[in-house]
């Protein structure tokens, strides 16, 4: 008999999970009804929002509901940072949906626009969003430039998206066609010089943007869009309403403050990267092994270089030489990293020490929001990998 009793506990384990395990499956399932209720409640916001020609992204709405979500949590002994992560993941999915169905919304609809360097790939990504918002959008490129006259013909807005070093001529040759009333804005990754050039040329309303992203992001939401006042601010904010509509976050500058942030947050960034990716290739560094050895944050950072080397040269040779005063900040940081020869030379850790401290100082509180920010990332990446 006593043979039978491990048949017996198994037997009454598989009964007592089994009931806790089918518990489960109903408690999922009225999950997913919940989440299915919820979809169909933002549906009705879109709705609202598209009557209204209001925003997608709400932030104070957002963090409002995350620090209550984050307390109930606390109230319930359940921890705050899953509930929080749980619920970033379904806002953001919301907002995705609602964005692609605020893309169809226009500020202007028919309003015509013509994209110049329409081909392109910035270019085509903005091409497509017009469109799809109900605007009526023309194509203007070096293939068929012996039609800007009747391209610009009753134009309400010209996008300028062409590379850097055309983007002056680009807006020299266009000029002449214009009608004065039309808004001339550009994309590009500078803007003092675009700016003064728009504003030297064209007599009407004039913009400046600069996306902050590339144009494989499936939607606009939460991306950022620089945007520098040129003139007549009124006749451009239904430019400006028209990107916030579709999910986009828009930060104001001036072009000078715009150019020497992106110095620091482009062109030396990407530079760095590009002095450590081609120290790396010159040691002949054995990449695939040092990754079987590396650290979550190793791996982050290798895949950060891996990113910029598999992009366009052309386009980061663009950014990273685009202006004078660019090139010599990145001289200047060539340079700063001399400086650290005598403290290697002369192994003083102290000094180290000391310099470590003192930049630390330096960054203060957000080396702590950093170190969150990229555990975070760390912990993501792990759990892919």
């Amino acid at each position: 008999m006593s043979d039978d009793i491990p048949n017996i506990v198994q037997n009454d384990f598989d009964i007592e999970i089994k009931k806790l395990r089918d518990q489960i499956d109903q408690i999922d399932e009225q999950i997913l009804t919940l989440i299915s209720k919820r979809f169909l409640e933002v549906q009705k916001v879109v709705t609202l929002k598209k009557k209204h020609n209001m925003p997608v992204f709400h932030p104070a709405r957002e963090e409002d509901l995350i620090s209550k979500l984050r307390s109930e949590a606390q109230q319930r002994d359940m921890d705050p940072d899953f509930i929080e992560e749980l619920y970033r993941v379904i806002l953001r999915n919301s907002r995705i949906h609602q964005t692609v169905e605020m893309k169809q919304q226009g500020v202007r609809v028919g309003a015509k626009v013509l994209i110049v360097g329409g081909f392109g790939q910035m270019g085509s990504y903005f091409a497509w969003f017009f469109t799809t918002s109900g605007y009526e959008v023309r194509i203007l490129s070096e293939n068929n430039w012996d039609k800007v006259e009747s391209l610009c013909t009753d134009i309400d807005l010209v996008l300028i998206s062409v590379p850097i070093h055309v983007t002056l001529e680009t807006i020299q040759r266009i000029a002449p066609y214009l009608p004065k009333e039309a808004l001339l804005a550009d994309l590009t990754s500078i803007k003092t010089a675009p700016l003064n050039e728009m504003l030297k040329v064209h007599k009407g309303p004039v913009l400046g943007l600069h996306p902050l992203f590339g144009p494989t992001c499936p939607t606009l939401d939460k991306q950022i869009i620089a945007i520098t006042q040129g003139r007549e601010p009124e006749k451009c904010q239904w430019l400006i309403d028209q990107l916030i509509l579709w999910g986009a976050i828009v930060v104001s500058s001036t072009a000078k403050e715009h150019d020497e942030i992106m110095d620091i947050v482009q062109a030396l960034r990407h530079f760095a990267t590009f002095c450590f990716g081609q120290f790396l290739s010159k040691r002949e560094i054995g990449l695939h092994r040092t990754l079987e050895f590396s650290s979550p944050i190793y791996r982050l950072e290798m895949g950060m270089v891996g990113r910029l080397f598999a992009q366009d040269s052309s386009l980061y040779s663009e950014i990273v030489f685009a202006t004078p005063s660019r090139r010599k900040l990145l001289k200047d940081f060539v340079l700063s990293l001399n400086e650290q020869l005598d403290m290697l030379e002369n192994n003083d850790k102290e000094l180290f020490v000391e310099k470590f401290n003192e930049t630390a100082k330096w960054f203060g509180s957000f080396s702590e929001q950093a170190l969150r920010e990229s555990t975070f990332i760390i912990n993501k990446l792990i759990e892919r990998f």
